[in-house]
């Protein structure tokens, strides 16, 4: 129910409506200032506990629909039955619990139950548990930041390698660009010395055709007989030289050529992966608190399991069954309520 308005179950049957200020726990309706007064004073209801309505509405939803008569029977709950872990009326002895042994009083299982050790060591169950969440809480939040720190350390170690493959190859790269600077140098020197040596050939032969063609026209015929034999022999020697630069290989064709180390090639063929990120799990630091062995237990010792039930009547209770007032008394107890 809504706290802002909780009205008197008794008078709301009536037809109207007043704000409730009272529970009772075993009539288990709201009751407003008269009703209380009227529910004070019944024979019936003098001694019964109350609890003001907003400790009651304080109660946890499920302890709200707890309640203390029988869904069946209608009747209230005046035995438990430890075999089934339940209360019962004493209806509920003639319809489920015929067989059953170790019937005990309700209100013997209830005494004290507020003071109880079983109390107390439910309040220690739960705080150790509760500490244990929150340490495991605190531990795995450890284990993240500790994560974030693996995470950046490997970024770093990534990159840091990555730096020292790009100095290796800015290296090697240098190394190869000197290397090849030094050989088109080279050829380039090679051919410019053969150039300057055949100019040099070229204007000689250039000046000796000027003077030939000046002694055709103005030479004696035994200036002309000499300087024949000049020319050729000068000519010879030209056609000489020019034959012996071809024996040479002088005039191969030496072409410049990168020829990529296979090491370097096989990094783009072979390597798939600049590396692998692995997940390594070690065992668990987490110290966590013990919990009680027989936490589990009920408040009530529970019996064997069904299946480990050999049922047995004592020959004393057999006789008693047997006799037809032993029912008549369980009935009579059941008319009465």
């Amino acid at each position: 129910m809504a706290s802002s308005e909780v009205f008197c179950t008794l008078c709301h049957e009536d037809g109207s409506s007043k704000d409730a200020v009272t529970w009772c726990t075993e009539c288990e309706v709201f009751l407003c200032i008269d009703c209380e007064k009227h529910h004070q004073k019944s024979r019936m209801s003098k001694n019964h506990k109350t609890m003001p309505r907003k400790d009651y509405q304080k109660l946890p939803t499920f302890m709200k629909e707890i309640s203390s008569q029988c869904k069946d029977h209608k009747k209230k709950f005046e035995l438990y039955c430890t075999f089934h872990a339940c209360p019962c009326c004493v209806q509920c002895l003639n319809d489920k619990h015929q067989k059953c042994q170790e019937l005990k009083p309700l209100s013997d299982i209830l005494e004290n139950i507020k003071s109880s050790a079983s109390v107390q060591l439910l309040e220690k169950d739960m705080t150790v548990v509760k500490e244990n969440f929150e340490e495991m809480i605190k531990y795995l939040n450890s284990r993240m930041n500790s994560n974030n720190g693996q995470k950046l350390k490997a970024a770093e170690t990534i990159r840091s390698f990555k730096k020292s493959i790009d100095e290796f190859l800015n290296k090697i790269e240098e190394e190869i660009l000197t290397d090849l600077e030094s050989k088109h140098s080279k050829l380039n020197s090679e051919m410019n010395t053969l150039i300057q040596q055949l100019e040099q050939r070229a204007n000689q032969i250039s000046q000796m055709q000027g003077e030939f063609t000046k002694m055709t026209r103005l030479a004696t015929e035994l200036q002309m007989y000499v300087g024949l034999r000049e020319t050729e022999k000068t000519t010879a020697q030209a056609e000489k030289y020019i034959e012996a630069l071809k024996n040479e290989k002088s005039f191969n064709e030496k072409n410049l050529k990168v020829t990529i180390s296979p090491s370097l090639q096989s990094i783009l063929q072979d390597l798939k992966s600049f590396g692998y990120i692995h997940i390594n799990t070690s065992k668990s630091t987490l110290q966590i608190k013990a919990g009680r062995k027989d936490q589990a237990q009920s408040l009530v010792q529970p019996c064997p399991g069904f299946e480990e039930i050999k049922p047995s009547i004592t020959e004393r209770r057999a006789r008693k069954m047997d006799k037809p007032e032993f029912w008549q008394d369980i009935k009579t107890s059941a008319a009465l309520y």
